[in-house]
């Protein structure tokens, strides 16, 4: 890869976005990096918004040949160039995405070493908002709420059907930004944190968070879990699940080893530990969970219910069973989709433009190899 480097005065630097925002959605901090890089040279292509079966949105776009070979930045969510030949001055490639799993098999991914940034730490707060929201919804019946305002029935039977959150555990599978505004978000109604990560985090190094963060949100030094537990196998996800979870949120990423992380022996283990009923909310991916298990489990009662903001596949067939399971609330993978999501993307963009700058290393850089 050659390209010239990022100067703030003189470089000539080509930033390329393709993204299915508007550029005004992220005009105050793209103001700000043309202030700071005067003479970069942006160009922005707006992707036509399109869901398809199991992959983010993105329609097709033509970019030409000749400003390619000219890009060092590419930013995008499902665009990428057919061949490293294509991008010969690249520097790095920035996703707007908190995975880059639906890019996984693409040569750029497989046979290159083009570095891959994630837009991980972006979606937190609006995510973490999204599962304690639904939690939320479940614990006070608000939907059976709503059906009385909607009928104009002002009606309670005087039951004690509601609770709070205080004294509560959260189990939350994923400790990455996600996790860690969930848990500062969970601490503060009072609840006990449990953190799970793939690999040991026994330091208080290990347990920082190195990435991007949103200021004043996340757990930037691991300090809201009461305990970690750590595993991709599943016996040590199983004794994570005997803990008597009450609420559990999959924020992990789609991996060979997290695909059908919750399955039939893992509902059972949470029935097991928790026969009032453990409440899942998952902001991963859908196939984390095997989905025939899942409607399995709500309809034997095994847990308390489930609030996805994925599934698999997506879109979700309206014949598919998933819709009338009991104790499920549905969205259209909507969660980190937000007025300021774009604006902190670009706040990524920024910071990796600084960092190649100044030669530091990037932030948010994809490891190939743990695929995260």
């Amino acid at each position: 890869m050659g390209g010239g480097e990022v100067t703030k005065r003189g470089s000539g630097f080509v930033l390329l976005a393709i993204i299915p925002f508007p550029e005004d959605a992220a005009k105050e901090t793209i103001a700000e990096i043309r202030e700071e890089f005067p003479d970069l040279e942006f160009h922005y292509i707006f992707q036509k918004f399109e869901v398809k079966k199991n992959g983010p949105p993105g329609g097709h776009v033509d970019v030409p040949a000749a400003l390619l070979k000219r890009v060092n930045v590419l930013i995008t969510i499902t665009w990428l160039p057919e061949k490293e030949s294509d991008v010969p001055n690249i520097k790095f490639i920035q996703f707007i995405s908190a995975g880059t799993n639906h890019v996984a098999n693409h040569p750029i991914y497989t046979d290159t070493k083009i570095p891959l940034c994630s837009a991980n730490g972006v979606h937190g707060p609006q995510i973490a908002e999204w599962v304690v929201m639904m939690d939320l919804i479940h614990n006070h019946n608000y939907i059976d709420l709503y059906k009385k305002q909607q009928k104009k029935e002002w009606k309670h039977n005087g039951e004690l059907s509601s609770s709070d959150n205080v004294g509560r555990t959260v189990g939350i599978l994923g400790y990455g930004s996600i996790g860690r505004q969930v848990a500062r978000v969970a601490k503060a109604m009072g609840m006990k944190v449990l953190a799970y990560t793939a690999s040991p985090r026994k330091t208080p190094e290990s347990k920082r968070d190195d990435g991007f963060i949103v200021p004043g949100t996340g757990d930037a030094e691991g300090e809201f879990p009461s305990a970690w537990y750590s595993g991709l196998d599943k016996e040590s996800l199983h004794e994570f699940l005997k803990l008597k979870l009450d609420l559990l949120v999959l924020a992990v990423p789609l991996t060979k080893q997290t695909t059908h992380f919750l399955s039939t022996p893992e509902f059972a283990l949470l029935h097991a530990s928790n026969p009032s009923g453990t409440y899942i909310a998952n902001i991963a991916r859908g196939a984390v969970i095997d989905q025939p298990a899942l409607i399995a489990a709500l309809e034997a009662k095994q847990i308390a219910g489930a609030a996805l903001d994925v599934t698999d596949p997506e879109p979700l067939p309206a014949d598919d069973p998933l819709w009338d399971a009991p104790n499920v609330l549905i969205t259209p993978h909507v969660s980190g989709v937000t007025t300021t999501t774009a604006d902190r993307c670009f706040q990524v963009v920024r910071e990796n433009l600084r960092r190649v700058r100044d030669r530091r290393g990037l932030v948010n850089e994809v490891d190939r190899e743990r695929g995260y």
